[in-house]
């Protein structure tokens, strides 16, 4: 069994969707579930419909829907299959006059509406490839909470034992339904987490995400573009790029593979002939002291000093105690005895937060610092990678400096302006001399 994941780029176009088409049939030789994002940009399209709706533009809003059928109807016509989308976007236009009388989104309806996308791409793919279609809400069992809901594993697991046993199967990405049978969507880039959890409910031989890049490279392509193709990396340092920026991989997605041991595969559809990139379960020896270079914009750094709790304990529980209650994660830390640093990546609460430390503490945020995080295993091994950073990034201010619990990463913060340079001087220095066995140059 392979699972076989395309983005919305993979799926954008009739001549992209027969691309793909060809790709799974060169893989036909054993079952393969093929699962799909939506067309490229449909998602955004569709939550900008229903806020136009609700903010009492219902014309404008079926006008942009208007627009969004005509798009997916040139793409069905291709292949035989508008009659298929014909009802959905019914159902679609009947739900934004719905969204306009009500004058309110809720996350519910938020999942309702874009969950459109992908119902739409699964059954053109599915029609291109004269395969069978699966709708993931009967397959992907989450909780209730819309928008980021989290799968129920062992129900998901048990009704994935019933999928048509097909040579081809198409479903969609990112959508399943809770226990109740109520639609919902498992976050921004879900498709990469519903591939990985197919693979590891079905017991794949292979996951497979493809999408528009080689694979994954030692730098970030949009911040420097003289990276090299990561061959294969381990399951850890997949997670750690992942989480702190790089694009090509949903940071959820590498769990369920991981708990499976199901090597993940980065490839690139419009490239079908590169190796790209392995993800596998154990350690990549390596020579490199580091495999890649990720970077999380966006950040805000909040500095906490309290000379009120020199000797006393509690500052951390207290810290902590304000940043869970408004629900705002943290991303790096450094502490000493009276004083903390962190980042987050949101600054949605930052000032109903503030005014709570500030009644123990002195607080300065710093908006616009960016995360440079080198990852590897070797970091841990590797004597004096800490003065190579320093050295690497001598003219350039570091913020803030961390390394993570678990000895895979080295993480710094700059500002934004200062991104590109601290990039480029850290590769140099990383990677000079390459591993043959685990990068291409």
């Amino acid at each position: 069994m392979l699972v076989m994941k395309f983005g919305g780029s993979s799926v954008e176009s009739s001549s992209a969707i027969e691309r793909v088409a060809g790709i799974v049939r060169t893989r036909a030789k054993q079952p393969i579930v093929v699962v799909v994002s939506a067309i490229g940009k449909t998602t955004n399209r569709l939550l900008d419909i229903a806020h136009e709706a609700v903010a009492g533009n219902r014309q404008g809003a079926l006008v942009k829907l208007d627009d969004l059928r005509a798009h997916h109807f040139d793409i069905a016509d291709h292949f035989g299959a508008t009659d298929l989308i014909d009802g959905p976007f019914a159902e679609l236009a009947e739900l934004v006059r719905g969204l306009a009388v009500l004058g309110e989104l809720t996350p519910r309806s938020l999942d309702a509406i874009a969950a459109y996308g992908e119902r739409l791409s699964s059954v053109i793919v599915a029609k291109a490839m004269n395969a069978v279609h699966a709708d993931a809400r009967d397959y992907i069992v989450t909780d209730e909470r819309h928008t980021q809901a989290a799968p129920l594993y062992a129900q998901t697991y048990a009704r994935l034992k019933h999928l048509p046993p097909t040579p081809i199967t198409v479903m969609g990405g990112f959508i399943g339904s809770t226990e109740a049978g109520v639609t919902s969507t498992l976050g921004r880039g879900g498709s990469d987490f519903t591939a990985s959890i197919v693979g590891a409910g079905l017991h794949a031989t292979e996951i497979q995400i493809w999408t528009d890049v080689d694979g994954m490279l030692t730098a970030d392509p949009r911040v420097f573009p003289g990276g090299h193709r990561v061959k294969s990396i381990s399951f850890a340092e997949a997670a750690e790029l992942a989480y702190f920026g790089a694009k090509v991989l949903h940071p959820s997605t590498v769990l369920p593979a991981m708990d499976g041991g199901i090597p993940v595969l980065i490839l690139n559809s419009r490239r079908p002939e590169v190796a790209g990139t392995r993800i596998v379960k154990d350690s990549v020896p390596c020579r490199n002291a580091v495999k890649s270079i990720a970077c999380k914009t966006n950040i805000t750094l909040v500095n906490i000093t309290s000379t009120r709790m020199l000797m006393a304990h509690g500052f951390l529980r207290r810290i902590f105690e304000i940043f869970d209650r408004f629900e705002t994660p943290v991303d790096m830390l450094a502490t000493s005895e009276v004083s903390v640093s962190l980042t987050i990546d949101t600054s949605a609460h930052v000032p109903d937060i503030v005014k709570e430390l500030e009644s123990f503490a002195e607080v300065t945020v710093e908006a616009g610092q960016t995360i440079v995080c080198l990852v590897g295993e070797n970091i841990r091994h590797t004597p004096g990678v800490a003065s190579r950073v320093f050295a690497a990034l001598e003219p350039i201010n570091v913020r803030m400096i961390s390394q993570g619990a678990s000895l895979l990463n080295l993480s710094v913060v700059v500002a934004a302006a200062d991104l590109p340079k601290a990039v480029e001087s850290l590769h140099a220095e990383f990677f000079r001399e390459l591993d043959p066995e685990v990068f291409e140059s």
